[in-house]
């Protein structure tokens, strides 16, 4: 993440031509470390990027065909049985629960579903409708971005020809490309004319989940079951390796890593689920690396403040998310939630999600480094908004020990916004935002309310010198454009650095362009 161009630096009234920006550099101290970064790429945007079951080898081992039962198969095998699935669809019916040491690989082609196939439709009003097909009635779950309908956490989704269909709330609301399931009287009721056409509904709640240690999962689409919210369609264990598969359509999270210690989720493609992509609950050291997770939380999760969107890791300890393309989720890109530590965000391309690019709150011990993170909160539903409060490219809220370094952060709804909120206490006593290292990053805002800076509530006032900003270069439309803020009051670049924030940083008068690597140009005002 280099540039080029001139930077200018704020001297008096004027601009002072100060040569090429200079090259980002970690800031010093005895914080956390972040080892081998240059190991870890920031993946493109460019369609250049890999994953998927392409990326898997070719599977050698015990057979299962689409007429088996996976399950049964898998339970009948001894440890460390390696599995193939066949090409072809395979509805899963029941979850299969691999043993220890065990591989549950696919030939190329090979798809579970949780799904089943509705063909018994009759004319009704306009409408289509069958019946006998759902689940009864359960309670809600979540919290849902129409907190009036609160249909989100509904797990039986349909899909006509393969394409997700919209729930509606009522039968009067139900239109081509829609449906409405009635768990009262056991009906659903459908849009479209299903004549010619394949219509499937989600079932089966997981996939692949069990307690036994070491497992693989490998070169498999994964797709359309019914998970809960929080859960996954695939929920990793201890030491279990999940890579190269395609986990898809599924109503809740993608993939879960639960108590999965030393766990591995890499070169994924996780993508339009329900809720998230991708979660995790303590856990410790585990990798998430060179996944894409993109466009989740199709089933309409609040996307403000529900763990909807990209990527939430929650109660683990160390390990690292790195080198994943993180782009167009309704929610947060990458968010780690109550009482994370030592966690590392690195090098990861985080592009036009509704909400914050990177919130990190409420843990401690965090390293935020090289990233690309742009376009992202410019979401307009509930909850959503503009101001510091509402977050921005990377929010770091009632967290300690947090660096914030040598990101790129451009075009986004803010830049770096640091939250200091009344949060209660926790495991290790009360929840207050200290020692936040923000330096070496690349910042670009322009027009509107777009700010990089603090706020605080009454009750959670920052000491001084608890936050500090230096080394930075800021991308600014104005010089004079109040576009940093301190706890309340607005300031100019030359205002904020008389503060004390910023005084070794470059204020460069300029519009950023960001292309699909990552690289960011400078380029002049008004051009």
């Amino acid at each position: 993440m280099k540039t080029t161009v001139l930077a200018f630096v704020a001297v008096g009234t004027g601009l002072v031509a100060v040569g090429p920006l200079p090259a980002n550099s970690a800031p010093a101290g005895d914080g956390p470390t972040f080892e081998d970064q240059q190991t870890v790429s920031t993946p493109p945007a460019d369609g250049t990027f890999r994953t998927g079951p392409a990326l898997a080898p070719a599977c050698t081992g015990v057979p299962i065909r689409t007429t088996d039962n996976a399950a049964k198969v898998v339970d009948d095998a001894p440890t460390g049985t390696t599995f193939c699935f066949t090409t072809g669809w395979h509805r899963i019916t029941e979850t299969i629960h691999p043993k220890a040491d065990q591989v549950l690989a696919g030939n190329s082609g090979a798809v579970l579903t949780g799904s089943v196939r509705l063909t018994r439709w009759t004319p009704s009003n306009g409408d289509w409708v069958t019946t006998g097909v759902l689940p009864p009635a359960y309670a809600q779950t979540g919290q849902c971005e129409d907190n009036t309908a609160n249909v989100c956490h509904l797990g039986e989704q349909l899909f006509l020809d393969s394409k997700h269909l919209t729930r509606v709330a009522t039968r009067d609301k139900v239109a081509p490309g829609t449906f409405y399931a009635d768990y009262a009287a056991n009906a659903v009721y459908l849009g479209s004319d299903p004549a010619g056409h394949s219509i499937e509904m989600s079932k089966t709640q997981t996939a692949i989940e069990s307690g036994a240690t070491g497992v693989t999962v490998r070169g498999l689409t994964i797709e359309h079951f019914a998970t809960p919210p929080q859960g996954g369609a695939v929920v990793l264990g201890l030491g279990w390796r999940v890579y190269a598969n395609d986990i898809r359509w599924n109503h809740g999270v993608g993939a879960m890593l639960v108590n999965a210690d030393g766990a591995v989720l890499e070169k994924n493609h996780i993508h339009s689920n329900g809720q998230l992509g991708i979660g995790q609950y303590s856990t410790l050291k585990a990798t998430i690396a060179a996944n894409e997770v993109s466009y989740n939380n199709t089933d309409g999760f609040w996307i403000a403040d529900w763990e909807s969107g990209g990527i939430k890791t929650t109660w683990s300890s160390g390990g690292s998310v790195s080198g994943n393309l993180i782009r167009y989720n309704r929610g947060v890109g990458l968010w780690s939630d109550a009482y994370d530590d030592s966690r590392t965000f690195s090098n990861n391309q985080i592009l036009g999600n509704a909400a914050d690019g990177i919130r990190y709150e409420i843990g401690r011990n965090g390293v935020i480094a090289d990233n690309v993170i742009s376009g992202n909160g410019f979401g307009t539903g509930r909850g959503s908004g503009t101001s510091l409060w509402d977050g921005g490219g990377i929010n770091v809220n009632t967290s300690s020990n947090v660096q914030v370094r040598d990101n790129v952060v451009a075009n986004n709804v803010n830049g770096i916004a640091i939250q200091s909120r009344t949060r209660g206490s926790g495991p290790w006593g009360t929840n207050v935002l200290r020692d936040i290292v923000v330096a070496g990053n690349q910042v670009t805002m322009r027009g509107g309310t777009t700010a990089t800076g603090m706020v605080q509530n009454s009750g959670a006032v920052i000491p001084a010198g608890e936050v500090a900003l230096n080394d930075n270069t800021y991308i600014l439309d104005s010089l004079s454009a109040e576009r940093f803020q301190k706890t309340g009051q607005w300031y100019t670049a030359k205002q904020w650095r008389a503060t004390g924030q910023d005084t070794t940083s470059v204020f460069a008068l300029g519009r950023a362009v960001l292309d699909a690597t990552g690289l960011l140009r400078i380029l002049p005002a008004g051009s």
